[in-house]
């Protein structure tokens, strides 16, 4: 057998340490939590010791800490394996300092080289260390062998798994923003908001909107208040963003109109008295300056008006108060505070002793100064609140508009013939049989309702009217949803969508004509209302919307019809204030009494001052009750800013019949022909 090498000693643990190198650096990542990344798994295995660093996380920080197993640096591979007795005895006491030096805290494996490369000593400097312990081991008596075996190589390490995806790399410790939601990207897209500017354009118009609501507007009253108050607040905007203003010309004339339309329909409570027409008259008007601030003309950014046109005011507060600050007079804010309350207090004292001293004058400054009391002071605070927001809003959006056009997205076609086809096609046929059985009621009118056996007119009108408006409005959502949704790139699906919405308005204009005849007989056999007038008039904007939808789908050009109906209803309410609708009402209950001697006294009674000059016709007892709650509200006289024509004119009818024409409610029970609830409504 062939003397084989002696076999070579392990290298000592200071070899190794040195080898090894510096131990490896602790890390602790922080990163945001992702769909990537669910959960971590540790990485080394199963009681394998860990850096362990306490740290502190700032509160608010989200994300994953991760702690690295200690994974063992491998040794460089040593070059050289030689036998003992090339080494000079010299080299020994190197080996000592690095026995000292050496750390068990870390133990490693080194990989011993192949004879096959195996070179001189002297040649390798960085394994000195190594070729020294093999002679001393290899002359010990106890590890002595005859031969050295040939060196064995170990296997490579097997590759850990990496603690994180490449595609996250760590982050280091501290505080990451949230990423921004979508309202904060759009407007920091399209909104930024206006720069910040000087002087005190912003602030004055802010005040006279404030001062505007304060001074004008009657909260108990409707009246020409409403209208005075609403033109300070636009004049005061407008003078604020005079020079400031980014916004074309077409489009600065459109918000000009839908701020005309705002005081047009703010100057009916100047001249009619019916509460619900004042109510939707306020709310059109509110509307619409929305509009004419945020702007706006398909739906989607009609409905951003009405959002973003409150979120400007709050957010406008900040803005409005950096321009008080950075005026060219910082404490002008604080000097005419100052110059306010000793004014105040300036005529507080010399009013009161001047009033002492005369009876006229103190009644004159009793009709002049309004009442102290706390509710008094409470709605002064709510008016010249209310009013100051509106004017930051108009100020601040309109100083720096946002560009609602990114809202107003064309309609991506998601469905093809195969979806809406058959359902379109079955509705026509429905609608088709509905309106030809409508055409006997249209044409026959009251000798249908006659003829039909157990058929009243309640029932025609009550059992029908409210199911059609509610089929009214289904249809329409379905055209509007079918034009924006169907497919139509070829030219069959364009075709036989025209076709079918061109049916469905047609056929949908007569089911609007049903229910508007259904309501109209049913009103003609018993009585007139107010608010029977109104949803008739919105039934028959309804019915202009089919028109104009059909007239769109020619050219496929609705864009503009969104905008129309806005426009439409504000015509509406202006047509409703022109025809008086109360008065109507009472006009035509006195006639239908003269041929039936039938009327709904106690309808009648709770009929605003707009029915007055109407009601005055009216022979007694009649005329004593339905006159008895109006002469009760028309009492206490107006104040200047609640002047409404309405009162003017029912108050000129009063006093020309004289108290005695005046009766209570004994006469309503006397005049009364229905049996209907007894109330006040």
């Amino acid at each position: 057998m062939a003397d084989l090498p002696p076999k070579q000693p392990d290298p000592p643990k200071a070899a190794q340490a040195a080898s090894a190198g510096p131990p490896p650096t602790p890390q602790l990542l922080v990163m945001p939590p992702t769909e990537a990344i669910p959960s971590l798994v540790w990485p080394g295995a199963e009681g394998e010791p860990a850096w362990a660093i306490p740290v502190l996380v700032p509160p608010g920080t989200r994300g994953y800490a991760i702690f690295m197993p200690m994974i063992p640096a491998e040794a460089p591979a040593p070059a050289v394996a030689e036998p003992a007795a090339t080494e000079p005895p010299a080299a020994r006491p190197a080996e000592q300092p690095q026995k000292s030096a050496a750390t068990p805290a870390v133990t490693t494996t080194p990989a011993v080289a192949s004879p096959a490369v195996a070179k001189p000593a002297a040649t390798t400097p960085a394994t000195a260390a190594p070729a020294a312990a093999a002679p001393a081991a290899a002359k010990s008596p106890a590890t002595a062998p005859s031969a050295v075996p040939p060196a064995k190589v170990l296997p490579p390490a097997p590759q850990r798994p990496q603690p994180h995806s490449p595609q996250y790399p760590p982050r280091p410790l501290g505080t990451y923003e949230r990423p921004p939601s979508a309202w904060q990207t759009f407007r920091k897209k399209h909104w930024p908001g206006p720069k910040e500017a000087r002087g005190w354009a912003v602030p004055a118009g802010v005040l006279a909107g404030a001062l505007g609501f304060l001074i004008f507007l009657p909260l108990n009253r409707v009246g020409i208040g409403w209208f005075l108050g609403w033109l300070a607040l636009t004049l005061g905007v407008a003078f604020a963003v005079r020079r400031s203003a980014e916004l074309p010309r077409r489009e600065r004339l459109l918000r000009s109109g839908w701020a005309v339309a705002a005081l047009a329909l703010l100057l009916i409570p100047a001249f009619r008295n019916a509460w619900w027409l004042v109510t939707f008259s306020v709310l059109g008007a509110i509307g619409c300056t929305a509009l004419a601030i945020v702007g706006g003309r398909r739906i989607r950014s009609i409905l951003f008006s009405l959002v973003a046109a409150p979120y400007a005011a709050l957010v406008g507060i900040p803005w409005v108060r950096r321009h008080l600050k950075a005026g060219r007079s910082p404490g002008m804010a604080r000097r005419i505070l100052f110059s306010v309350a000793l004014t105040a207090v300036v005529l507080l004292v010399f009013g009161a002793l001047l009033s002492s001293a005369d009876v006229a004058f103190s009644r004159l400054l009793d009709d002049a100064i309004p009442d102290l009391s706390i509710d008094s002071i409470f709605q002064w605070i709510f008016l010249a609140a209310a009013g100051g927001l509106l004017a930051v809003s108009g100020i601040y959006t309109l100083a720096a508009p946002p560009v609602t056009s990114s809202l107003d997205t064309e309609g991506k076609g998601r469905f093809g013939l195969i979806e809406w086809a058959p359902a379109g096609a079955a509705l026509v046929l429905l609608f088709g049989g509905f309106v030809a059985v409508q055409f006997t009621v249209l044409f026959g009118g009251s000798r249908h309702v006659l003829e039909t056996a157990g058929l009243s007119y309640s029932q025609y009108a009550r059992s029908g009217f409210w199911q059609l408006v509610a089929v009214t409005l289904l249809s329409l959502a379905l055209i509007a949803s079918l034009a924006r949704w169907a497919k139509r790139d070829q030219p069959v699906e364009r075709i036989l969508l025209r076709l079918l919405l061109g049916l469905l308005c047609a056929l949908s204009v007569i089911i609007v004509a049903s229910a508007l005849s259904r309501m109209w007989e049913y009103q003609r056999v018993y009585s007139f209302t107010g608010e029977r007038i109104f949803v008739m008039a919105s039934e028959m904007l309804l019915g202009v919307i089919f028109v104009l939808i059909a007239v769109a789908g020619v050219k496929w050009q609705g864009r503009w019809i969104p905008g129309a109906t806005v426009g439409l209803a504000v015509l509406m309410l202006l047509g409703l204030a022109a025809l008086d609708p109360e008065g109507y009402v009472a006009s035509r209950n006195a006639a239908r009494y003269e041929g039936s001697g039938k009327i709904d006294a106690w309808y009648l009674r709770a009929l605003s001052a707009d029915a007055t000059p109407a009601l005055t016709e009216l022979p007694d007892p009649v005329r004593r009750c339905t006159l008895s709650w109006i002469a009760e509200d028309l009492e206490d006289p107006d104040p200047w800013y609640a002047w409404n024509l309405g009162r003017q004119r029912a108050r000129e009818a009063l006093a020309e019949l004289g108290p005695a024409a005046i009766g209570s409610q004994k006469d309503c029970r006397a005049a009364d022909q229905f049996d209907l609830p007894k109330k006040r409504r």
